[in-house]
């Protein structure tokens, strides 16, 4: 298993390539971040993620240690394969603990190949090696909710502050449009 990768770079359709000094070229996966640091002909080293199926080989390549080992976690959640967790890393280390500690399965959903059901599975399951500090909820919204939701996601309001306000307001008694206004009172707040 390759674990470590010194060579030159070379980018090649959205991959790298990295030629080692015994002119062995390796195909490595790198997220957007990574090219966008990346010169050519100037010595590179990358951490490596070795993925082996039995009808493939592929190496992931990260810059520094943190980012692989939080890859791994992402790969270690059932339905998210390499190339998903490679999607969601581009996000960046930080922006993904936070998104788990605070159940922003938005966040998630946002990624390429990541579903609502994915969004929470990577959320229930990476919640316990990464912390969480807010709980997800799972319980299914009334529609007066929904449609109060979807409306001031239309005006541009972030759906975490929304969840957050809408969360705090009993809308089963009261009528969509009685909802947006008590949340556009607390939003202007």
């Amino acid at each position: 298993m390759i674990a470590w990768l010194t060579g030159s770079p070379q980018i090649i359709n959205n991959y790298l390539m990295i030629k080692t000094k015994g002119g062995v070229g390796y195909k490595v996966m790198v997220n957007d971040s990574v090219l966008n640091k990346i010169k050519e002909n100037e010595e590179l080293s990358l951490f490596i993620f070795s993925y082996i199926k039995e009808d493939r080989f592929e190496l992931y390549g990260f810059i520094n240690e943190s980012d692989l080992r939080l890859f791994e976690l992402l790969v270690g959640v059932t339905g998210c394969g390499p190339k998903t967790a490679l999607g969601i890393s581009e996000a960046g280390s930080k922006a993904i603990i936070e998104a788990v500690q605070q159940a922003q399965v938005s966040f998630f959903a946002q990624c390429p190949r990541v579903g609502k059901k994915l969004a929470q599975k990577l959320i229930i399951e990476l919640k316990n090696k990464l912390g969480g500090l807010k709980d997800l909820d799972l319980t299914p919204k009334s529609a007066v909710y929904n449609d109060a939701k979807e409306a001031l996601l239309g005006l541009g309001f972030q759906e975490n502050e929304l969840d957050n306000i809408l969360s705090q307001i009993e809308v089963d008694e009261m009528k969509t449009a009685e909802v947006i206004k008590l949340a556009l009172k607390q939003l202007k707040n």
